[in-house]
């Protein structure tokens, strides 16, 4: 039931989202700590996407599908960004003055969490096993946002289900997004596999460079990069052990 396994990671990857917002709703949290936090899931986010995304991708699937792939991803989510940037669709508190809008905050998440929850379920296609440093890594990194969102969200004196509603929402759609990578690629050549997740993994490598570290800089300052190495190293220091 490998479908259901694609299903449930993507669940606990969107339910990290829930979990940060629980947190900032009924815990002050210093947003130093949040920052530490989302520098040092960017660095578990490089390992996991270097060793266990790219690095696979190449030798399943050869050099020039994975290079393409990589380069593609990055290329759409910075497309994707500039174009709801421009229509101010995305509007989140790191990137003007103003306050983010509900709508533009799921956008947000969505856009950063479909390529990460997408590459659950592809690591599960062809009787592959779940990739855990991917799950530990998305999960590490969807905390703090789901803090720091959900914090902007109530100062701006939000409902509870308003907050947890748009969560739920995001948490489905990551769900969905993991069923979607283990579903659509059954089957398919070694290639395209290889393909699909270095695009996945260009994405999020775009992601961790647009988002994470300037939010964890703009609270962490100059240790933002020694938490990221850290997060880096723990990663890695995992997927040379197992």
């Amino acid at each position: 039931m490998d479908w259901v396994l694609a299903l449930f990671a993507g669940f606990i990857s969107g339910i990290a989202l829930v979990v940060g917002a629980a947190v900032a709703w009924f815990v002050s949290v210093p947003k130093h700590v949040v920052a530490a936090v989302m520098a040092f899931g960017s660095g578990v986010l490089i390992s996991a996407l270097a060793f266990d995304l790219v690095d696979e991708a190449a030798d399943n699937g050869g050099f020039w599908p994975t290079m393409f792939g990589f380069l593609a991803g990055a290329v759409v989510y910075v497309g994707i960004n500039i174009t709801l940037d421009w229509r101010n669709a995305r509007n989140r508190n790191s990137r003007s003055s103003s306050k983010g809008t509900g709508t533009g905050i799921v956008v947000g998440a969505l856009l950063d969490g479909i390529p990460e929850t997408a590459v659950l379920g592809l690591s599960l296609v062809g009787g592959g096993q779940l990739s855990i440093p991917i799950l530990a890594a998305v999960v590490i990194s969807n905390l703090p946002e789901g803090l720091s969102a959900t914090a902007d969200l109530k100062r701006e004196g939000r409902s509870p289900a308003y907050v947890f509603g748009l969560w739920a929402i995001t948490t489905a759609a990551c769900a969905l997004s993991a069923l979607g990578g283990f579903a659509l690629l059954q089957g398919a050549p070694v290639q395209a596999t290889s393909f699909v997740s270095a695009i996945a993994a260009g994405a999020i490598l775009a992601m961790i460079c647009d988002t994470m570290i300037p939010e964890a800089f703009d609270d962490a300052k100059s240790f933002t990069g020694l938490v990221a190495v850290i997060g880096f190293f723990a990663a890695f220091g995992i997927h040379q052990l197992g």
